[in-house]
């Protein structure tokens, strides 16, 4: 599709787009008069907020670039523990009524408020990151995020040498159900005598499986005790757990979302990173910003997928082309997934 391709090759090149350290903390805008003709982009973060070195920060990222390029203001607010759809409403009104545009929901939990919302003010355009919601005004940006999996699984399976790997995934949810889904083909189309071990952190996000670093952790030490020395987690917050127990225990991690082998707060752990799946997050907020900055706004569903480099995997550790086959297998799955030849499932 046309919009499709718009957006898709204003991302490419943004993969890489560096995350500006950042502290955990409440709402963050520039002061300055109530003009909205000088407001752009407004992001309301998903659990975990800002800090998270993964999916809230790369979507930080690429506010932060738009900032700078289009010189306006800008708002991030926090999410708040145990809050409702009604909350979540009231959040993203309030950033519309003040005049910011776009206004984006980084996360799936978004999509209620979000379809409420858009409804309320047709002027205004809105995106949402991992969920699909109907609405002129919405742009609905998705990801294939099997297909990074598939590559971290491949990875992995070149990786161990216990034949045992671990999936962790912060939430029981379909969108996490699709990096599990990948990632355990990936393994087995390369190695099919390894074997994957997979365990959800929570069944719900109130619950905290994307905000508890101690239960990623826990969960990581389990799977080490039985052998796992390759560990891939879909958890939010929580995977910075995974990483620190796969580094005192001298295991492979694998990232996700973002390049974490390069974030500053897991400087201590990375040289056990072996890699990260990555999503590009960043460059799907800063191309609907930029769209709407350029008075052609992007509505519909929007799909980053390999073809367009809208996920991918990280090869910043040097370790990474150390491992025997491991980059060519990665290689040669990917231009066979983009060419069609293998088909990553989602569930």
């Amino acid at each position: 599709m046309r919009r499709i391709s718009k957006l898709t090759r204003v991302a490419v090149g943004v993969a890489s787009l560096g995350l500006v350290a950042t502290a955990c903390g409440g709402t963050s805008s520039d002061s300055g008069g109530s003009d909205s003709s000088d407001k752009g982009l407004a992001i309301a973060y998903d659990v975990g907020g800002k800090g998270d070195q993964s999916f809230n920060d790369a979507a930080y990222a690429g506010l932060t670039k738009a900032k700078d390029e289009f010189g306006y203001k800008t708002a991030d607010i926090e999410p708040t523990e145990g809050e409702t759809n009604a909350d979540k409403e009231q959040r993203l009104a309030s950033l519309a009524k003040q005049g910011y545009n776009p206004v984006i929901g980084v996360g799936f939990a978004y999509g209620p408020a979000m379809k409420a919302v858009a409804a309320k003010y047709p002027k205004t355009t809105f995106g949402i990151v991992d969920s699909v919601v109907p609405g002129k005004n919405v742009a609905s940006l998705v990801f294939a995020e099997e297909q990074a999996s598939y590559l971290a699984g491949v990875a992995a399976a070149k990786a161990t040498k216990t034949d045992v790997v671990g999936f962790v995934g912060g939430v029981d949810v379909p969108l996490i159900h699709k990096f599990e889904a990948g990632y355990k083909q990936g393994v087995q189309d390369t190695n099919s005598k390894v074997k994957v071990l997979s365990q959800y952190l929570t069944q719900t996000a109130e619950e905290g499986g994307f905000s508890s670093p101690d239960k990623g952790k826990a969960a990581a030490e389990g799977q080490i005790e039985k052998k796992a020395d390759v560990l891939y987690a879909a958890a939010g917050l929580s995977g910075q757990g995974v990483i620190e127990a796969a580094a005192k225990a001298k295991v492979w991690a694998i990232g996700v979302d973002s390049d974490q082998y390069k974030q500053a707060a897991l400087a201590p752990y990375k040289n056990y990173i072996l890699t990260s799946a990555l999503k590009d997050v960043g460059g799907a907020v800063y191309a609907l910003s930029k769209s709407v900055h350029d008075d052609k706004p992007l509505t519909g569903t929007q799909t980053f997928d390999l073809k367009v480099n809208g996920v991918g995997l990280a090869e910043s550790n040097p370790e990474y082309a150390k491992v025997a086959g491991l980059q060519d297998a990665v290689n040669k799955a990917k231009q066979e997934i983009i060419d069609g030849k293998i088909k990553v499932n989602t569930e």
